[in-house]
């Protein structure tokens, strides 16, 4: 497939110079498309088409703004398959993952946007004074290629609810759904302006994207690293930023009836999308008296994980993404390995029959304290590190010894003893027994996690300015 142009001003266009990257699947490592690499040049020309389209776009009326998001919503149901095909492509998710939770969010996201711009309240009075919400003006958003038409959506959604305009920069690494969400947009009859696409790299586009002083807002998810580039990209035009970062989530198994169940639910969720979700409970803390019984229950459930073909009926999990992520997640397992970690299951290298692809072995790790690596840093693979406590106050200061705050789980019986715990967790989503608020909770983290909230109406704020009318 030749994905060569963008989209601007409502119309596919071709860029500025011909620079091309070819997108990989990650179940055969071969190249399934090619897209164009983009510049300055095509920023420019996409931020000029959103300045201009802000005008009026920001001045339509709700009802207005909820016809068409309606509309779109309407549009991406009918082309969901579309999508999951994409994301199964360029990420090589299951099919169950690539048809049920990574196409289906889209959906989730827009509704709530529909919701929330339903709801709001964009002028009210507050005492004598006159408060007003406004759309902030042109956002650039650059969104990651583990979870590409979730950040797509729980970005974009909220933004044109707002009566904001957008420059979209996907992840290179997976474009393509991006590209269809850009085909459901333009069939919608998004006015031309509101909505852009630049494919493109972090250090160029991205770059040329944070710098732009035509830009209001970026907002960013993706590595903390990748935070830290955009915010000091942005400070010389004092524009706002709001980032999604890393994680490095603790999941606290309490001693109580329930501890099988936890345990076999905690590894399976910190498997899940191949371990590429940045709120993945990767660090597991369990009671030092039932740490055997941990890795017995541990072991049992990686090795249930059926590592294969993304389109085959019985695949749990599918390859890395890219050969760059799996050589990272190699250099971690060895790590962990060299560090004194117990390695209980999985380790370096392929699964057995699969040579082709970057599939990697699901892995545990035992006796891992939270000074190694393994606990340290973000691996986005499905590696689990295993950490005892001897008691909830010792468990709490493990969970919150970490630079990241994005996500935290806490599994047992009682519910009062789970909120107790959540309270003391300095995260930004506490999960109680794996419980998901999917697209109506904020997600967002402390920390080097980030500094902004997506979804539902905090999402929504996140795309508008407070102005107060004061004395007459």
């Amino acid at each position: 497939m030749e994905k060569l142009d963008f989209y601007i001003n409502g119309a596919w266009t071709k860029p500025s110079e011909p620079k091309t990257l070819d997108v990989i699947n990650p179940a055969t490592e071969e190249a399934v498309a090619t897209i164009s690499l983009g510049s300055q040049a095509d920023v420019n020309l996409a931020v000029s088409a959103a300045k201009s389209a802000f005008e009026s776009y920001s001045q339509t009326p709700v009802a207005e703004r909820i016809e068409l998001l309606t509309t779109i919503r309407e549009i991406y149901k009918r082309r969901i398959d579309d999508v999951a095909d994409a994301i199964q492509t360029e990420m090589g998710a299951p099919t169950s993952l690539a048809r049920g939770a990574q196409a289906m969010v889209g959906l989730g996201h827009l509704k709530a946007a529909i919701r929330s711009l339903s709801n709001h309240e964009f002028e009210f009075l507050h005492g004598k004074f006159l408060i007003r919400h406004e759309p902030i003006g042109v956002c650039g958003l650059i969104t990651p290629w583990n979870w590409p038409v979730n950040q797509v959506v729980s970005k974009l959604a909220p933004c044109i609810a707002a009566g904001c305009t957008a420059i979209l920069k996907p992840s290179e690494i997976a474009p393509l759904s991006s590209m269809v969400i850009a085909e459901i947009l333009h069939e919608a009859n998004v006015p031309s302006g509101v909505f852009n696409l630049v494919n493109g790299l972090g250090p160029e586009v991205g770059e040329a994207m944070s710098s732009h002083p035509d830009i209001d807002m970026m907002s960013f998810t993706g590595s903390t690293r990748g935070g830290v580039a955009v915010a000091k990209a942005s400070a010389d035009s004092v524009k706002r930023v709001s980032q999604e970062l890393g994680g490095k989530s603790p999941n606290i198994i309490l001693d109580d009836d329930h501890f099988e169940k936890s345990v076999m639910a905690g590894v399976e969720l910190c498997m899940n999308n191949t371990g590429q979700s940045c709120n993945a409970p990767t660090r597991m803390l369990v009671p030092e008296s039932r740490k055997e019984e941990a890795f017995v229950l541990a072991i049992k459930e990686a090795e249930n994980t059926t590592v294969g073909d993304p389109k085959a009926n019985d695949t749990t999990i599918g390859p890395l993404v890219s050969d760059i992520q799996f050589n990272k997640v190699q250099t971690l397992i060895d790590a962990g390995v060299s560090e004194g970690a117990t390695l209980l299951v999985g380790g370096t290298g392929k699964p057995d029959g699969l040579d082709k692809g970057y599939y990697v072995k699901p892995t545990v790790f035992g006796d891992v304290t939270n000074d190694m690596t393994i606990a340290r840093e973000e691996i986005f693979g499905p590696v689990l590190s295993i950490i005892t406590y001897t008691d909830i106050d010792e468990a709490i200061s493990i969970a919150n010894d970490s630079e990241y705050g994005l996500a935290a789980y806490v599994a047992g019986k009682n519910k009062e003893d789970l909120t107790a715990i959540a309270r003391r967790l300095r995260a930004g989503q506490i999960h109680l027994n794996y419980g998901s608020g999917g697209a109506d909770a904020p997600f967002g983290g402390y920390k080097q996690s980030g500094n902004g909230r997506e979804k539902a109406e905090w999402g929504f704020e996140e795309f508008l300015e407070v102005k107060a009318i004061m004395g007459g």
